[in-house]
């Protein structure tokens, strides 16, 4: 019977792996092995890039007609090359407009995310090069880092919260509870951390996300956090889960979250909470301070 629970086991972590690399052609053996052992996919949507914190991108190409030898597998690999660096750029500067959009469409034009997003496409690192003789083709998986130094919510970050115009868009008062407001009963562990489910709206992940009360006062706002916090690990977890958020806040030190749900939408990117949640949260921080690292984690669906 243990024999029999072992090899289910094993194949349900063989078919999770191929899962992961379901998206590259057969043909392509050292780019699905890639996949595989890193436990990464292709990212295709901006809220992959948020929940997996790494984007990967894959470009394949065709040797150029003409050619043989040394010189189709050159023009076949430069051609899956561009082509990755184009999804690279298509994907990185819907990050980035996403993050715009959740800061109330600022003044961070156009132009300069394109600035931004055409330097880490120059700077994206070749994971994967690979050269299929049979097929005469070839694939590339590029690699950018969304958080820590270097990567390029770094830099975002440092255009959000530097810019003058933007700062003043994002000041927005913040939550008091009333004075009238029932003395909240502390838990008997306290929480040090906060799992909000946006599971019930059409809420997407961006570099900045905010939650507000019914009257527009915020209480969690990234752009109060420090800068070093937010490019080190991002304004939260990303997760389709309470328990895969639970995980992933457990990595940041987390034992005890309040789980909350939300009651709305603000924007795409902010979240609404009742009136009650909202004076939950925070006394829950009041005791812990949790939000000041970033100790978040948003479901989505």
């Amino acid at each position: 019977m243990k024999m029999r629970l072992l090899l289910m086991g094993l194949a349900l972590v063989g078919m999770a792996g191929m899962a992961q690399a379901e998206e590259v052609d057969l043909k392509y053996k050292v780019a699905r092995k890639y996949l595989i052992e890193t436990k990464q996919t292709i990212t295709v949507t901006t809220e992959q890039a948020f929940k997996q914190d790494t984007i990967l991108v894959m470009g394949e190409g065709v040797g150029k007609k003409g050619t043989s030898g040394a010189q189709k597998r050159l023009t076949a690999i430069t051609a899956a090359k561009v082509k990755a660096q184009r999804a690279l750029a298509e994907l990185l500067h819907g990050v980035a407009v996403v993050s715009e959009t959740s800061v109330l469409d600022s003044e961070l034009g156009s132009d300069e995310i394109k600035t931004v997003v055409a330097g880490f496409v120059r700077g994206s690192q070749v994971v994967v090069q690979e050269w299929n003789p049979a097929e005469e083709t070839a694939l590339v998986i590029l690699k950018v880092g969304m958080t820590g130094p270097k990567s390029f919510a770094s830099v975002m970050y440092e255009k959000i919260l530097t810019e003058p115009k933007i700062v003043q868009q994002l000041d927005t008062p913040a939550f008091v509870p009333p004075v009238e407001a029932p003395v909240a009963v502390a838990p008997e562990l306290p929480y040090d951390g906060l799992i909000i489910d946006a599971t019930a709206y059409a809420f997407r992940p961006a570099l900045i996300n905010r939650i507000f009360n019914p009257k527009g006062e915020v209480l969690y706002d990234p752009a109060k956090i420090s800068q070093k916090v937010l490019v080190e690990q991002g304004c939260g977890e990303y997760t389709n889960s309470v328990d895969k958020a639970r995980a992933a806040l457990g990595k940041r030190g987390v034992k005890n979250p309040l789980v909350v749900s939300a009651s709305g939408i603000v924007s795409a990117s902010d979240l609404q909470v009742s009136d009650e949640t909202a004076l939950q949260i925070f006394a829950a921080n009041q005791a812990n301070g949790f939000m000041a690292d970033a100790r978040v984690a948003f479901v989505l669906k």
